[in-house]
């Protein structure tokens, strides 16, 4: 959904532009992005929630819409309001109307120009895979559990390939109609680390900008050059290939979480 152009001179006339950092479990919501009834989203609750604390109607801009069950530490919106509540008070107004899953981290005042959106610079996504032969109950809503073995040296050659600036159109969802495939990313690395006693192999990713599941996809396409199902070769074919039809089905979404957002 998006605003009329009435509705944007009406928020942009009012005396504060408010940027948030919002964490957030994905697993129970239709993504960030507003949906109707009965569908529920992030931004469905946000938007009622800080009406009751602003005291006016809220419509935020997002950085990104994360989709269905996909998780941020990081995600960043901003909103017009006339509210005046100070903004050390806003983070625990919030901690009593909103659910659990949902947790405003920082408030702080931008210019007026300042679009969560439009004015971020680059990201960065963190993808978790659970390895070992149970699942761990503690980290199983945040991670892809994989119980096979995983070549972790010939998924960090697949993570090489894709750095600087390519055509991600062999990593773009089938519906994605963004007209300019082209991202840049600054790095990719995955490493290991242990959570909750359970073996995670976290993959990172920060780049520009990302195509609508691009990082999933991604993800599904190193997974099965650990596997073995995919040789080097293989992959860099794929990717040159600029064909979506090619590449691995998209990875669960449980496992992606929006780490940073930099402007």
């Amino acid at each position: 959904m998006r605003m009329n152009t009435e509705s944007k001179l009406e928020m942009k006339s009012r005396r504060r532009n408010i940027a948030l950092l919002v964490a957030y479990d994905g697993t129970n919501y239709n993504g960030f992005q507003r949906q109707n009834p009965p569908s529920v989203a992030i931004q469905n609750i946000l938007e009622d929630r800080l009406e009751k604390i602003f005291g006016d109607k809220i419509e935020l801009a997002a950085s990104g819409r994360t989709d269905s069950g996909v998780h941020a530490l990081g995600q960043v919106v901003n909103f017009f309001t006339d509210g005046r509540i100070e903004l050390e008070n806003i983070p625990k107004a919030t901690q009593g109307i909103l659910p659990p899953d949902i947790v405003v981290r920082k408030a702080w005042e931008v210019d007026r120009d300042f679009s969560a959106l439009h004015s971020a610079k680059s990201k960065i996504y963190v993808y978790k895979i659970q390895r070992g032969e149970t699942i761990n109950p503690f980290v199983e809503r945040f991670s892809w559990h994989i119980p096979y073995a995983l070549d972790v040296e010939k998924m960090k050659a697949a993570l090489n390939l894709i750095v600087g600036e390519h055509d991600f159109s062999t990593f773009k969802a089938a519906s994605n109609v963004q007209r300019n495939p082209v991202r840049k990313i600054f790095s990719a690395e995955i490493f290991s680390e242990e959570i909750f006693c359970a073996d995670i192999l976290s993959i990172k990713i920060h780049a520009n900008g990302f195509l609508y599941r691009m990082a999933r996809n991604i993800v599904a396409s190193i997974v099965a050059v650990g596997r073995e199902r995919l040789s080097l070769d293989d992959f860099k074919k794929i990717f040159a290939a600029r064909d979506r039809n090619l590449a691995p089905p998209t990875a669960p979404a449980q496992g992606l979480c929006l780490q940073e957002v930099f402007y």
